[in-house]
């Protein structure tokens, strides 16, 4: 049975969380330092295997330091109070999907070595509890909202550094978490839908790429699989597809390897000789750096590797492709790369393999190589029971690639340097008198101003159904306004241009055009003049008139048709298509009438 959840993550459009700093991005390095990060124990004592896993990379850090950015982003500055406004937000969100808030709220380390955080950890606090939202397939349960930091911007990423941007550390991140009540993609998308329209209606959130973005956890019966950063709306039904097509393929190989009583042979072989003289240019290149060939058996593994229906071989790919690791291969996709036919029998007689038995093949630096090999045995001894617990990352293909170990409790520990706060009865009240309206009232009061339900929806999406009410309540013009703003930037005067429209100075086809040019830069008043020029329409539909005469005698009124075509291409936007169409009606009929 497939059950799947949500965690989403919105920024908001406040100062940062625990400084005054401003939460734009900026390009402007003022100056960078380096770090080092290392595993540390959680308030039970224990390490995180996501953050043990991440330290095998021995990463350096490097962070560019921007001016919205300060001390306490660099970790040179213990933190400020807890920005008030952005809780603000996050309470008001948590009201509007009918969840519990705490009586008291504590800030939290979440350890995360990643580089993302250059203390080593993301602050987070628990905000509300047992909320739910109302879908077309009934309530969804939401267990918890949290307001955190969010994660400094990644630059550039190598083998052995990263480089992230302070610009984004710190800014408010409001963290919701869904119960696994949906069962498939499209049901996983109404939900992210909702509940981004709900936060939209706080009008306190950002907007743009990447200030929104979905996780998305996905089970079949056996492990939890988190899909991070699933930002993409129209893609989370094919990511959840396909990862359900993933993980059945994964209980199908545990059933076949069990039905063989495969095993995995943790011995390490040293292959180096047999390459000596390879055609393969990926282990040539390695065994000039010094490194080697060592390889592992695997007992009852021959076709499940990779086939037509199962591909093991890039879930072992995926694992040490983290650590920095390119050259693996493995024997269901050999001889090829340069390998030939004598190389792979010759591993395999040296291995000492039967024909239901496969072995893998890493050409790295020793260690390296050795490391790489202790993760292929680990998850090929997984691969005997079913489906892992992990994190994975998605592709634009609709598949996804490993990430890490799914991470546990074991890096949760109080923060230390900001007190607890409590949630007075008084200031939730304040906030329940001014919760916003929800999404689907909202759409109603926009249905009154004589719009239709797909355009209230999206001037919602886009957070400009205020800027239309305004505007069309104004200046009249409902739909051309709606679909003005929906075609429209930010940073035009949208007032100016209905205004002249209602004052009669150009018609409303011109709208579009208007807008568009106004977006790329145009001055809108000389747009306004050019658009405000006044046009004798009786003498243009007359000269068209004398040039058709052919078409008009050889289609009588069905020239009709056409003749507005070639009026409306030299008047659109300077005069209403009405006005043109009941003088043009007139005009042919006199014609006709004429030429009898």
């Amino acid at each position: 049975m497939v059950k799947s959840g949500l965690e989403i993550h919105q920024q908001l459009a406040t100062k940062k969380l625990f400084c005054n700093c401003d939460s734009k991005l900026s390009d402007n390095v003022i100056y960078k330092f380096e770090r080092v990060l290392r595993p540390t124990q959680s308030e039970m004592g224990e390490i995180d295997k996501a953050a043990i896993e991440e330290s095998l990379k021995h990463r350096k850090f490097i962070y560019e330091a921007t001016d919205n950015s300060c001390l306490v982003e660099a970790d040179e500055e213990p933190p400020h109070d807890l920005n008030r406004e952005a809780l603000d937000v996050a309470l008001t969100v948590a009201l509007m999907l009918h969840a519990k808030i705490v009586d008291e709220i504590h800030i939290m380390r979440k350890i995360v070595i990643d580089g993302s955080n250059t203390s080593g950890f993301q602050r987070t606090a628990l905000i509300a509890v047992d909320g739910y939202i109302e879908t077309s397939f009934g309530k969804v349960r939401i267990p918890t909202i949290c307001l955190e930091e969010e994660a400094a911007r990644k630059i550039e990423e190598k083998d052995d550094y990263v480089v992230y941007r302070l610009d984004r550390l710190g800014i408010p991140l409001i963290e919701i978490s869904t119960a696994p009540d949906m069962k498939n993609g499209e049901e996983v998308k109404e939900v992210a839908q909702k509940i981004g329209y709900i936060l939209r209606a706080t009008k306190k959130v950002r907007r743009g790429v990447g200030t929104i973005r979905q996780d998305i956890n996905l089970s079949t019966g056996q492990g939890r699989v988190e899909i991070k950063g699933a930002s993409k709306l129209n893609m989370i039904p094919k990511w959840v597809n396909m990862e359900i097509e993933r993980q059945e393929m994964l209980k199908e190989i545990a059933r076949i390897l069990q039905e063989r009583r495969a095993m995995v042979d943790e011995k390490i072989y040293d292959l180096t000789e047999i390459f000596e003289d390879t055609e393969s240019k990926i282990i040539k290149k390695m065994l000039k750096k010094g490194g080697k060939v060592l390889g592992i058996r695997l007992f009852g593994y021959v076709g499940v590797l990779k086939n037509d229906k199962y591909r093991l071989g890039r879930e072992f790919a995926d694992r040490v492709r983290v650590i920095g690791i390119r050259g693996l291969f493995h024997s269901d996709e050999l001889p090829a790369y340069g390998i030939s036919a004598e190389e792979v029998e010759k591993i395999r007689d040296l291995m000492g393999l039967g024909e239901q038995d496969a072995f893998v093949i890493i050409a790295e630096m020793e260690d390296k190589a050795k490391l790489g090999l202790e993760k292929v045995i680990e998850r090929a001894k997984i691969a005997i029971k079913g489906v892992p617990d992990e994190t994975r990352g998605p592709r634009d293909d609709g598949t996804t690639y490993y990430l890490r170990p799914l991470p546990g409790g074991a890096r949760m520990y109080p923060e230390t340097d900001i007190p607890p706060i409590r949630i007075s009865k008084e200031h939730l009240q304040k906030l329940v008198s001014s919760l916003p309206p929800m999404p689907e009232e909202r759409v109603k009061e926009l249905l009154s101003l004589g719009i239709n339900e797909e355009l209230a929806w999206q001037l919602i999406h886009e957070g400009k159904d205020d800027l239309f009410e305004y505007l069309s309540k104004n200046f009249g013009y409902p739909t051309v306004v709606a679909r003005a703003l929906l075609l429209g930037c930010d940073e035009i005067d949208y007032k100016a241009i209905f205004k002249a429209l209602k004052d009669g100075k150009f018609a409303k086809e011109a709208v579009e055009e208007i807008v568009e040019r106004a977006c790329g830069g145009e001055n809108i008043d000389d747009l306004i003049q050019n658009f405000s020029t006044e046009v004798d329409v009786d003498a243009v539909i007359d000269k068209i008139i004398k040039e058709k005469k052919e078409l008009i005698e050889e289609r009588g009124e069905m020239a009709f048709k056409p003749l507005m075509g070639l009026v409306m291409k030299e008047l659109r936007g300077k005069v209403d298509g009405k006005i043109i169409a009941e003088k043009l009606k007139v005009a042919l009929k006199e014609h006709l009438e004429k030429n009898k």
